[in-house]
């Protein structure tokens, strides 16, 4: 198993250093059929809240070779075979820090937690903002409930009409270029 704290530490220098923030460090098993793992990055550019391609992978660069030399000198970061995945949050992005329970207060949230609290193991409601360290939802059957932040297991915003006109527009560079042609059918 991989140490996703000491992997963070090393990938975030790298992230910062090409102006992006880290927003997730996750192993999880590869959808490749060999058996192998999947390092998952999530950044983002805090200007646009996104990664384009050629961000990611400049990231994926950059971590590459950072792991390479630390394996080169000896440290075994991840055990077994591994791909990388350097991706953009996207809109229903997951909340992992504290400024994204507060960046994203107001809109539709799910929230599943470690083990139950207050009766409740999962949360789908208005999420209302961190303060402290808890977590409050407006939750659909329960009504407001504060959860403490280290009990969320995974928390993601709900993809909702609201939620596609508060994000910023997807960059579309190149966009312009794209020629269209039309099909011309079979006689």
């Amino acid at each position: 198993m991989a140490d996703l704290a000491r992997l963070t530490e090393v990938i975030e220098p790298e992230a910062q250093a090409l102006g992006f923030e880290l927003v997730r460090v996750k192993m999880m098993p590869s959808e490749a059929r060999d058996g192998g793992q999947a390092l998952q990055i999530m950044a983002e550019d805090p200007k646009t809240g996104q990664l384009v391609i050629e961000q990611c992978a400049a990231l994926s660069r950059r971590i590459s070779d950072r792991i390479d030399t630390l394996e080169e000198e000896g440290e075994v970061l991840i055990d077994g075979a591994y791909h990388l995945e350097v991706s953009s949050p996207g809109i229903d992005r997951p909340l992992t820090r504290v400024k994204d329970f507060t960046d994203w207060a107001g809109h539709e949230v799910k929230i599943s937690m470690d083990k139950a609290w207050d009766g409740q193991r999962t949360l789908r409601g208005d999420l209302k903002g961190i303060e402290d360290g808890m977590v409050t939802v407006v939750d659909r059957k329960a009504g407001e409930i504060s959860v403490p932040r280290e009990q969320i297991h995974s928390a993601q915003l709900v993809l909702t009409d609201a939620l596609i006109a508060a994000t910023q527009p997807l960059d579309t560079s190149g966009a312009d270029e794209i020629v269209e042609t039309e099909e011309k059918a079979d006689d």
